[in-house]
């Protein structure tokens, strides 16, 4: 009997499934990331609805005011930029508001559910640590919804682009233009670097949904959003100041104007937004989020080892 099991342990067959599960080790942090992505579809569904919606209307656009495309103007170029930049601008601003809804309402839910339906006690009987599965969920708003979300801005962009010059070239006008008005390789530079310097800028605040999500017994919606409103309005009741209100309003809408810079190009004052990294680095703002950040991420995982089930 032990001559036949060395046999069989030492034949080729043997010997080559060892060195397979060698060279191909198991890889949780892969596997969890898949695992995200294949229980929350709306990462990867919603920028594509949206994207949809986009260009239905576009097109309708079209349709109804294509006019506009060839009409003879004598404004110039920068002015001729705008007018042709806003749908351009509207889906890229669409496109990103949905990953940054996605990512809340993922942050919030991910953890928060997995024990409402005690499926985390399935999970934690593999082979995979409360940190690497905190990692595998921090990654989805910070770098999959980004990346997803460039890539369907750019896939859409160029798709309204082709469809403009293919109406102009219909109604037999020169797209030179239109093209000249459209500098799309900017336009994805700046909306790449848009996205990068936003992921860095809401690290804390989805640091903060994984913490409420890993802690809250039920409505973590509510437990994110009430206790700071809650100490906002305590401190302009009793200290007449807004120094928290600001704070929040910094950290929500205090991604893009810490990143860019803005120049009055165009009479009647209309920015022109210029990337700005230096600025951005430098914001004390980022360095002070990105600590709370880690804090409140460093907060859910030890959470989670200890919580089980709602």
């Amino acid at each position: 009997m032990s001559m036949q099991t060395n046999a069989v342990a030492g034949s080729p067959s043997a010997a080559q499934s060892t060195v397979q599960t060698a060279t191909n080790p198991t890889r949780p942090f892969n596997w969890s990331v898949r695992r995200e992505l294949w229980e929350h579809r709306a990462v990867r569904y919603a920028p594509l609805a949206v994207s949809g919606l986009i260009l239905f209307g576009f097109v309708m656009g079209l349709a109804h005011s294509s006019y506009k495309l060839w009409q003879p103007t004598n404004r110039s170029l920068e002015k001729q930029m705008l007018e042709h930049m806003i749908p351009y601008g509207i889906s890229a601003v669409a496109l990103i508001a949905t990953s940054i809804i996605v990512g809340v309402f993922y942050c919030l839910g991910t953890l928060h559910n997995e024990r409402r339906d005690r499926s985390i006690l399935f999970w934690k009987s593999m082979p995979v640590s409360d940190l690497t599965a905190l990692l595998a969920k921090i990654l989805i708003p910070l770098v999959i919804l980004p990346l997803i979300a460039f890539v369907v801005i750019v896939a859409t962009q160029l798709v309204m682009f082709l469809l403009a010059t293919a109406v102009l070239l219909a109604n037999g006008h020169a797209p030179g233009t239109y093209w000249a008005a459209l500098p799309l390789p900017q336009i994805w530079m700046e909306v790449f670097y848009g996205l990068l310097t936003l992921s860095f800028w809401y690290w804390p605040v989805y640091g903060w949904l994984l913490l409420v999500s890993s802690w809250a017994k039920r409505a973590p919606f509510l437990w994110a959003v009430l206790p700071p409103l809650g100490l906002a309005l305590i401190e302009k009741l009793a200290f007449d100041t807004s120094y928290v209100s600001e704070v929040l309003k910094s950290r929500l809408l205090g991604s893009f104007p810490a990143a860019f810079v803005y120049h009055e190009h165009l009479k009647g004052g209309f920015p022109f937004p210029q990337m700005n990294p230096l600025g951005f680095v430098t914001n004390p703002g980022l360095w002070i989020g990105m600590v709370l950040g880690a804090a409140f991420f460093v907060a859910a995982v030890w959470m989670r080892r200890r919580r089980e089930s709602v």
